[in-house]
């Protein structure tokens, strides 16, 4: 994943042209570097999975 890939699906997220964004053990670093560029960064949820997988949502204000 390249970080412009990450970006583009942070934005979809966050117009909901997806649910759900399964991020890979090899590509957290990559997505999450971008994750935290984002200004609503505390507006996506990442759950952990086994085996480094991470689900990420879009949920504005859910903490």
């Amino acid at each position: 994943m390249t970080n412009e890939q990450a970006v583009s699906l942070l934005e979809d997220l966050r117009s909901h042209n997806i649910q759900e964004l399964k991020v890979e053990k090899e590509d957290f670093l990559t997505f999450r570097q971008a994750l935290m560029k984002a200004e609503d960064v505390s507006n996506f949820r990442g759950v952990a999975k086994h085996h480094g997988i991470t689900i990420y949502t879009y949920e504005p204000n859910w903490s």
